[in-house]
């Protein structure tokens, strides 16, 4: 579960480092957010020389949650950080590369550009 002011790692090769969460983008005033919803975020760390810079503001969806996910089937996935993939407007990612497991649930969102780059969808 991923609120406002919760740091988060950034699982691609855009040049971030860091991301803090500042708003969950949907209906109405969502209060958590899961794997695979978009939200708003500043970055606080950064790659220098990189097309990303330290407190700009953009959009990052989240692959990976320390809470607990349960599917139909009754399997739980539990990952060992919160992380999140940085997007664009259309919802493609600004890196070439992501970095650890992806959930599954992500292809059904219509982010099949961040599941075909991953190394490993669970």
């Amino acid at each position: 579960m991923i609120q406002p002011q919760t740091l988060l790692n950034v699982a691609d090769n855009s040049g971030a480092q860091e991301l803090m969460c500042i708003r969950i983008l949907g209906t109405g005033n969502r209060r958590y957010a899961h794997i695979g919803d978009v939200i708003v975020a500043v970055i606080k760390r950064a790659v220098s020389n990189m097309s990303l810079e330290r407190s700009e503001v953009i959009r990052a969806v989240i692959v990976r949650t320390c809470k607990k996910l349960k599917r139909d089937n009754g399997i739980i996935i539990r990952y060992d950080d919160n992380a999140a993939v940085i997007i664009d407007k259309e919802g493609n990612p600004k890196g070439t590369r992501i970095f650890g497991a992806i959930a599954r649930e992500l292809r059904q969102l219509n982010f099949t550009k961040i599941v075909s780059l991953a190394p490993e969808v669970l």
